[in-house]
């Protein structure tokens, strides 16, 4: 099997073929990819001709130049590479099919990639089929991200922090569960589609999670995992412009990201969001995001994503901490916590109403959470809990509440901030 991936593609300084690879690479792979699956009717068929075709690509592009459509010409080496793959391979069952369908197409006059439409259907076709509801959702994650975002095996394992064996038979499993329970490569129609899109979303916003504050390790950001959930939410704006909720979650991914380089400091440190240097923040990311918000909000069909990214964007319009309206951040978790019930929109809503109206409000609504069993072992919980009671003088309780969000955090930057501001209750 071919490994060509994006890691391997990187070109060196003055090579503008290995540069227009990298491009096409990013720009088109998903497009074609998703064409081929249709076609073929194989992931794993599709995704080899596809590493092949720009294996070839790298070779060819230096020796005889780049050609004048690089992505047209990656589209028909990767079919002519999957015809191949299929006349060899004995053990597929409607082989004849499949490759009459190739053949079909590879004899079309006009190459696919000149005809949008298309290509566009199958994307969204691709994006349904790994984030179908059969597959779990961790399952779901890791095919999006191999399949979509064209990420390797052992980035998206690293990125999760399970070794690369598992991750690759992850995948695997969900490739395998696709084929052996008949999933459709197709777009929900009609009642299938809301719940569909949703899953579609969450996928998206965990990877962006997961990227924007990992889980463990020793980085605070994975900007690769950043980038990569941004790059599908446009993918997925592009392809149904009239998803209110679509656009609400590029808005609050982008005006979150706009923060990137100031949530740490030049050591690796966290930079928690009242001192952050806001000259640091990506002005043009918070732009998008602002005209994302106000698409989403242009349809009149409010969503979880859209009221985070409201939030999101009070802050980013504030001059600072002290001109920043609390009061409005607390109504909109009161309301995001209406539409969407779960302790972190609690928490987050118990946190802005003790910056909003004093720390004893905020406490009132945090005492019930603490006494449930089953957030004894949420982190962000009892983090809140020590900021609150700091702020209400509470020296000693603040330490404990600390000395437990220390316990439960996995991620090292994180947890050394937590450190810092408990020991700031000592030294004063």
């Amino acid at each position: 099997m071919n490994t060509t991936e994006p890691s391997h593609l990187e070109p060196g300084t003055g090579d503008p073929a290995g540069a227009a690879v990298v491009r096409v690479f990013r720009d088109d792979r998903a497009a074609v990819l998703a064409t081929l699956i249709r076609y073929a009717g194989d992931f794993q068929i599709a995704e080899d001709a596809v590493q092949d075709a720009f294996a070839a690509a790298l070779a060819t592009w230096r020796r005889d130049g780049v050609p004048a459509n690089p992505a047209a010409w990656i589209t028909v080496t990767a079919r002519r590479r999957a015809i191949d793959r299929l006349r060899r391979d004995r053990s597929v069952s409607d082989r004849a099919e499949r490759l009459a369908a190739l053949l079909r197409l590879d004899e079309q006059e006009h190459a696919p990639m000149g005809e949008a439409s298309p290509i566009t259907d199958d994307r969204l076709r691709l994006i349904f089929t790994c984030c179908h509801p059969a597959l779990n959702l961790a399952a779901r994650v890791a095919l999006t991200l191999r399949t979509l975002g064209g990420l390797t095996t052992g980035e998206i394992a690293r990125a999760f922090l399970v070794a690369e064996p598992t991750m690759g038979k992850r995948i695997v499993r969900a490739k395998r569960k696709i084929a052996d329970a008949a999933i459709p490569y197709r777009v929900p129609t009609g009642d299938e589609l809301p719940g569909r899109v949703r899953g579609v979303l969450r996928v998206v916003y965990l990877i962006f999670n997961e990227g924007y504050s990992a889980g463990e390790g020793d980085r605070l950001v994975r900007g690769e995992l950043c980038d990569e959930a941004i790059r599908l939410g446009r993918l997925v704006c592009e392809l149904m412009p009239g998803e209110a909720e679509a656009w609400g979650l590029l808005a609050l991914m982008l005006l979150h990201d706009a923060r990137r380089a100031a949530r740490v400091d030049r050591h690796g440190g966290y930079v928690a969001l009242p001192r952050q240097d806001r000259s640091l923040w990506d002005r043009d990311r918070i732009g998008e995001g602002l005209r994302a918000l106000e698409r989403a909000a242009g349809f009149a069909r409010p969503g979880e994503y859209q009221i985070q990214a409201a939030i999101s964007a009070l802050h980013m319009q504030a001059s600072g901490e002290d001109t920043t309206d609390w009061a409005q951040i607390a109504r909109l978790y009161g309301a995001l916590g209406r539409l969407t019930p779960s302790p972190v929109i609690e928490v987050n809503h118990a946190t802005a109403v003790g910056f909003a109206f004093g720390a004893a409000a905020g406490l009132a609504l945090l005492g019930p959470l603490l006494d449930e069993p089953a957030l004894a072992q949420y982190q962000p919980l009892h983090a809140a809990h020590a900021e609150l009671l700091r702020q209400a003088g509470d020296r000693t309780g603040a330490a404990r509440a600390y000395e437990r969000a220390i316990e439960l955090s996995g991620n090292a930057v994180e947890r050394a901030e937590l450190e810092r501001r408990r020991m700031t209750l000592t030294s004063g």
